[in-house]
């Protein structure tokens, strides 16, 4: 009895011990070692940009995980490729190797440590600045998921420097709020989504859509009054 009972113990050691799936936890030599033979290895570094800045893996790109552009970021590397990820003693890059892992990454190696084990073993830092992955957020087709299957959507493009988009933002939300949930409004950033304002062909901003399950049905430029709005949605 007693060595059935020590048989099931040690196999539950070993799955609960194991590696995670798709992940690798990796010393900081080995670490090294499996970054020397990959030609063009996708590393991220999910530190703020000045941890970063301050000392970094050469050729690394950050992606700070606490940010929202955490996800944007990693959607343009390859998930049929390695990823390689870490932060400053690995906890964090072990949270971000779970949300690579649920973006679709199928191999993903965590630097057990971090930047603490990868400077005491001695290995080399690059410094200067953050070396980011371009993105221009969303194109038409994501947009036409991110849509997808809400009956009314009303769109407000808009930037942070934009005064106008300002003023029309909270009188947008009032009216939203007001169709007790028969209508979601979705704002979207010019400067970070460019390749859908080119697509779109926004000129000026703010601007304005609404659809309706998927379709088209009214466009605005400029600032408009909550009665001008309520008058024309209706």
């Amino acid at each position: 009895m007693r060595k059935v009972l020590y048989s099931i113990f040690l196999a539950g050691l070993l799955f609960s011990c194991g590696p995670k799936e798709g992940q690798q936890d990796l010393g900081a030599t080995e670490f090294q070692t499996a970054l020397a033979e990959e030609s063009g290895a996708q590393i991220l570094d999910v530190r703020t940009i000045e941890e970063f800045q301050n000392g970094h893996i050469e050729g690394a790109i950050n992606a700070d995980v606490s940010s929202p552009a955490f996800a944007q970021i990693a959607d343009e590397l390859a998930k049929d490729k390695t990823v390689y990820v870490y932060c400053l003693s690995g906890a964090r890059s072990s949270s971000a190797a779970g949300m690579l892992k649920e973006m679709g990454f199928k191999s993903i190696v965590n630097l057990t440590g971090g930047m603490l084990a990868w400077q005491s073993a001695n290995l080399p830092i690059a410094t200067g600045e953050a070396k980011v992955a371009t993105s221009a957020g969303l194109t038409e087709a994501s947009f036409a998921e991110k849509i997808k299957g809400k009956p009314m959507v009303i769109i407000d493009y808009n930037a942070t420097w934009c005064g106008p988009c300002k003023q029309l933002s909270p009188i947008l939300k009032e009216w939203v709020k007001a169709q007790n949930g028969k209508v979601e409004l979705i704002e979207i950033d010019v400067d970070e989504n460019q390749e859908l304002a080119k697509s779109k062909k926004i000129e000026s901003i703010p601007y304005l859509e609404m659809y309706k399950n998927g379709v088209k049905t009214w466009t605005s430029v400029g600032l408009i009054g909550k009665e001008e709005l309520d008058k024309s949605l209706r």
